[in-house]
């Protein structure tokens, strides 16, 4: 008859000494040190995160533009302040990257609140928008980016939450269903959009403030370059600040991108510091001319001057011509090259302008008739 023994056998050695045997067995257990370059790489996007976060200025006295909309914003804040209330919600409208997000951050620092974010279209459930107000704490502000894209049953929440600080909530279904009140924290609502004619009446009208931020002059742009470029260590020239301002298009978040990519075109060509020539050559590598109009801006106006003789042209032909979709066109091109007079909107379609022939190199279609 075997025996079992309950005794735990000793791993099978293949012959090899008993050391070597127990290295292994710890080889396998203990997993191999991180490497080194990993750590470093981690670091490093640590530091650049902070880095990047900087960039972003988190007082009025930091914030360079928008005078108007400062001075609006500090006296409500420190009205808020002497009664000891919240602040008015306030609306922010204007063109992407002018400032709307850092405005609000810049709000709950001054306000000395804690500041959350959100976007519209994250807010797709009630439940998410119900779980955002309820973690509200008194003067908190809410910063919802996009606001025009709320949902209707989401927007249907805020109303008694912005008037009344009151969260309705339905409870049961059917004939037994009642409706729960739930008192809210006092809160300030901050939404940014860029399409506020999208907005409903009646949720733009419960805004207590409604601003409109405009865009950026170059020396306004240029002492933002200077000011970013002192965060991130680079030297640069108030002439090549200066450069870089003129083809921001009035958007600091254009000029803090030609910045970096600046930086970097001066760091592989071994450049000191970035001067108004260092800085013309790098734009112009990066096909950006000196009005801030890139390849397919200059493609469109070289179209519609060519090939269509400086129009009208349709949009849907526009469109077939220079290869980009008539939504691409319409909202992201078109608005920068009406805002500078480069082209312009007729019933029959578009129709570039002597500004852009001069701008294109072409005589206009008058000087070519005189010629004949």
């Amino acid at each position: 008859m075997a025996i079992i023994s309950s005794r735990k056998q000793p791993p099978e050695s293949d012959g090899q000494p008993e050391s070597q045997v127990k290295a292994k067995a710890k080889s396998k257990k203990s997993p191999p040190p991180p490497d080194e370059n990993i750590l470093q790489s981690q670091a490093t996007v640590e530091e650049t995160d902070k880095q990047e976060e900087s960039i972003r200025p988190h007082r009025f006295a930091d914030y360079i533009g928008q005078k108007d909309l400062k001075d609006v914003l500090d006296i409500a804040i420190k009205a808020a302040k002497s009664r000891g209330e919240v602040m008015d919600h306030l609306l922010l409208y204007g063109p992407p990257g002018l400032g709307k997000t850092t405005m609000a951050m810049i709000l709950a620092s001054e306000m000395g609140v804690n500041c959350k974010i959100t976007s519209a279209p994250a807010l797709e459930r009630p439940r998410d928008i119900v779980g955002l107000l309820v973690n509200l704490k008194a003067g908190d502000v809410l910063f919802v980016d996009e606001i025009h894209r709320l949902s209707r049953m989401t927007e249907e929440i805020l109303y008694p939450a912005m008037e009344d600080y009151r969260l309705d909530i339905t409870v049961g279904k059917g004939s037994s269903a009642r409706i729960r009140s739930i008192s809210l924290a006092k809160f300030t609502l901050v939404g940014a959009t860029t399409r506020v004619g999208a907005l409903t009446s009646p949720l733009r009208d419960r805004f207590g403030l409604i601003q409109k931020l405009r865009f950026y002059e170059i020396d306004e742009l240029s002492k933002i370059v200077l000011r970013t470029a002192e965060l991130l260590n680079t030297p640069v020239t108030p002439e090549g600040a200066t450069e870089i301002a003129k083809r921001s298009r009035g958007t600091p978040r254009i000029a803090n991108r030609l910045l970096k990519r600046v930086r970097d075109y001066a760091e592989v060509k071994s450049c000191k510091e970035i001067s108004q020539p260092v800085a013309a050559e790098a734009l112009q590598l990066f096909q950006v001319d000196p009005c801030g109009l890139d390849w397919t801006d200059r493609k469109m106006l070289s179209v519609i001057i060519e090939n269509f003789n400086g129009g009208p042209v349709g949009i849907e032909t526009l469109a077939a011509a220079t290869g980009e979709d008539t939504q691409t066109i319409e909202e992201v091109y078109e608005p920068y090259l009406m805002q500078i007079g480069y082209l312009s909107r007729t019933p029959r379609g578009r129709v570039a302008t002597k500004a852009a022939y001069d701008h294109m190199g072409f005589n206009p279609p008058n000087e070519q008739l005189s010629l004949l």
